[in-house]
């Protein structure tokens, strides 16, 4: 387990949030239309997960062209240009390619393609929170600078029609920050932690494609490239860990989720938040949700549901903001703004 910003004083750098930005495809997919193929309808999905609809990418879209979209956003509400960032880093378990990076792609889209450092972070749904947590802190240690952190993810194209656990879920999106000096001493990112649970790993994962088993015309027709999840094994682990872990994250910081002002959490499905509300004794009320007309957007549905709230203007300086990502790994991670 990986904690920064808890124990001790404070870096002499505050590291803020200065500018939010997302993105969605235009394409909207109806529950009747991606659960014919599973077999399901409308009211099932709905009642299962609470989700609506998702955006899915038209064919000629991947995964950088929406992170660019998302960053170009976040710069422009930061008031920062791409040149003057230090790092690029781009969350994603669907990169363009294998290499390069996808951040390298997104750097020479925006502009930052002299210099500045540009990495990708594949923490699958618990990325954004990895690469928030890792680009906050070369920030820190480098005593300045700027970072576009970016969570984006095409999950259409890694899911089984015929896959009614997976297929029902998943839309794709971009969503990213810009990190930098913060405003006052007592703004900015407040502490961060990240935790793996390895031996749970298999509870969700894309078996075929890597250098375990190689793409091949035999994997591509057992299936082995598309996304596979253990829901019961999902659910329960988020039930066990997560509550807890924020708990005790709050607690080192002398806070409860009283004290929370707004909790942005990963937007798994709507049945899962409400049992995770439940469990943290944090209303709905405080809890920002996209999932309803986007699904889950994998590592970009914490830092696009965080826009959102930022774009509401209903967060104000001072306030308590909660991230929370949890997902393959499996994995945690959280992360305490104060607005």
């Amino acid at each position: 387990m990986i904690t920064t910003g808890i124990h001790g004083a404070r870096n002499a750098l505050s590291v803020g949030v200065l500018g939010t930005g997302s993105y969605v495809p235009a394409h909207v997919v109806s529950n009747d239309e991606v659960g014919a193929p599973a077999g399901v309808d409308h009211e099932w999905i709905f009642g299962k997960t609470g989700i609506r609809n998702r955006r899915w990418a038209k064919p000629d879209e991947a995964t950088s062209d929406l992170a660019v979209i998302a960053g170009r956003a976040a710069l422009e509400a930061a008031g920062v240009r791409a040149p003057e960032l230090s790092l690029i880093v781009v969350a994603t378990s669907t990169p363009d390619q294998p290499q390069p990076p996808t951040a390298a792609v997104v750097a020479a889209e925006l502009g930052a393609d002299h210099g500045t450092a540009a990495f990708d972070v594949n923490g699958v749904c618990t990325g954004f929170l990895f690469a928030l947590t890792s680009a906050t802190s070369m920030l820190e240690a480098a005593g300045g600078g700027h970072a576009l952190v970016i969570g984006a993810d095409v999950y259409s194209r890694i899911l089984n029609p015929a896959d009614r656990r997976t297929t029902i879920l998943f839309g794709d999106g971009a969503g990213a920050v810009v990190l930098g000096p913060a405003a006052g001493a007592d703004r900015g990112v407040v502490a961060n932690r990240l935790a793996s649970y390895a031996a749970d790993r298999h509870l969700i994962e894309v078996p075929g494609g890597g250098s375990r088993i190689p793409a091949t015309a035999a994997t591509l027709a057992e299936g082995l490239q598309y996304f596979t999840m253990n829901g019961r094994g999902v659910r329960d682990f988020v039930a066990d860990n997560v509550p807890p872990a924020i708990h005790e994250f709050l607690a080192a910081q002398n806070l409860t989720t009283a004290d929370i002002t707004h909790f942005v959490p990963h937007q798994a499905n709507g049945r899962m938040l409400e049992m995770l509300s439940d469990g943290l004794g944090l209303p709905l009320d405080r809890t920002w949700t996209t999932y309803e007309e986007f699904g889950n957007t994998g590592s970009a549905s914490v830092p696009l549901t965080l826009d959102h709230a930022a774009r509401s203007g209903r967060l104000a300086p001072g306030d308590l903001v909660l991230l929370a990502g949890f997902g393959g790994g499996m994995a945690l991670g959280l992360s305490l703004v104060r607005w």
